[in-house]
C-alpha cells in the first residue's frame, strides 16, 4: 500500500511536539524540514548528534523519515547567496543517513532575484540550463559519495520544469546519487492544465523510473489573481507558497488534478511509494488526509 506523510514544517512546533502533533493525526511517515522550535539548524550548528536525535525522536513516534527538504535556488543569480545556499544543502546531503533517509530534495531554482518561484528569461536558455546542470551534477556526486540521493523536484518556472527538459537533465547526468521527487501539478502551465489526463500519462509515460518519493497537492486555474500567492502560515515560503500566475497550487483535493489517474499510474510501479501531503495549513490536514485516505481505499492501492 501507498504510504501517507505530511512535512514536519507545517507543525511550528519542538521537536518533540511536532512528532507528536504528527503521530496523532495518524501519519506513518514525514518528510522532514529541518526547523524545530527548540534547535538550531542553521548551516554552522547542524551536528551529527543533533541529527541522530531528530531521526530517533521521530523513530520513536513511530514516524520514519523518508525524505530530507533541502529546498532552495541552486542557481541564484548572486554568487556569494548561491554559494550559502548550496554549502547549507550539501551539509543536509551529508547528514541525511544521519537523519533517517538517503533522499534530499531541492527544486532547480530561477534566475529571478526577487522570488524562488517566477520566471526568468535566462532559465529557458543553453547558459541558464549549462550552470544548473553543473549545480545538479556536483550535487549528486556529493549525494553518491555519502550514500544519499539528491532528488529533483521539477518546476514549471524553473530552469527544469518540463518533461523533456527533466528528459534531457537525466541524459546529461547520468548519475546513481541523481533521483526524481514526483509531483505532477509541477508540470501544469495554461497550455496543458485542460489536457489533464493526456499529460498525468505523458508525464508517468516518460519519467516512471526515476522516481523515489511523491507528494500530494492540488492545480487549479488560477482567475482573476494572477499575482504570487502565498498562506499566512509559520512555515518557511517553500511552505506557503501557493502558486504565480495563470496557475495555483493548493492543497490536495482543493483543484482539478485527477487524482484517480495520479495515484493509479504511481502505485503501478511503486506500490509502497511514500506519498506527502502539502500545500495546507495544520487546520486543514485532517480534511486533506482524508480525502487521500478515502481515494486510496477505492482505489485499492
Amino acid at each position: 500500500m501507498i504510504q501517507v506523510g505530511i512535512f514536519t514544517g507545517y507543525f511550528p512546533y519542538s521537536l518533540p511536539e511536532t512528532a507528536k502533533k504528527i503521530r496523532s493525526l495518524g501519519f506513518n511517515t514525514v518528510q522532514l524540514d529541518l526547523a524545530f522550535k527548540d534547535m538550531d539548524l542553521s548551516t554552522s550548528a547542524i551536528t551529527r548528534e543533533k541529527c541522530r536525535t531528530i531521526r530517533e525522536t521521530f523513530r520513536d513516534h513511530d514516524l520514519p523519515v523518508c525524505a530530507i527538504s533541502g529546498y532552495t535556488n541552486i542557481v541564484h543569480p548572486d554568487r556569494a547567496a548561491r554559494q550559502a545556499k548550496l554549502e547549507h544543502l550539501r551539509t543536509l546531503i551529508r547528514h541525511a543517513r544521519d537523519l533517517g533517509s538517503p533522499y534530499v530534495i531541492s527544486e532547480t531554482g530561477t534566475f529571478a532575484t526577487d522570488s524562488d518561484w517566477v520566471h526568468h528569461p535566462k532559465n529557458k536558455t543553453e547558459e541558464g540550463y549549462e550552470e544548473c546542470r553543473a549545480v545538479v551534477e556536483d550535487l549528486a556526486r556529493t549525494a553518491y559519495d555519502h550514500g544519499a540521493v539528491f532528488l529533483l523536484e521539477t518546476y514549471v518556472n524553473n530552469v527544469i520544469g518540463s518533461v523533456d527538459e527533466t528528459l534531457r537533465l537525466f541524459a546529461d547526468v547520468p548519475s546513481p546519487g541523481l533521483g526524481l521527487l514526483m509531483d505532477p501539478t509541477n508540470y501544469f502551465e495554461s497550455h496543458n492544465i485542460d489536457r489533464m489526463d493526456r499529460e498525468l500519462n505523458r508525464i508517468f509515460d516518460a519519467l516512471d523510473d526515476r522516481i523515489r518519493i511523491s507528494h500530494a497537492k492540488d492545480v487549479k486555474r488560477s482567475g482573476t489573481d494572477k499575482s504570487e500567492k502565498h498562506a499566512d502560515i509559520d512555515a518557511s515560503e517553500a511552505h506557503s507558497f501557493r502558486g504565480v500566475g495563470e496557475i495555483e497550487l493548493p492543497a490536495p483535493g482543493l483543484g482539478s488534478l485527477n487524482y484517480d489517474l495520479y495515484l493509479q499510474r504511481l502505485s503501478r510501479r511503486h506500490p509502497n511509494i511514500p506519498l506527502i501531503i502539502e500545500h495546507l495549513e495544520e487546520a486543514d490536514v485532517p480534511r486533506a488526509k482524508a480525502f487521500i485516505d478515502g481515494k486510496l481505499r477505492a482505489l485499492g492501492v
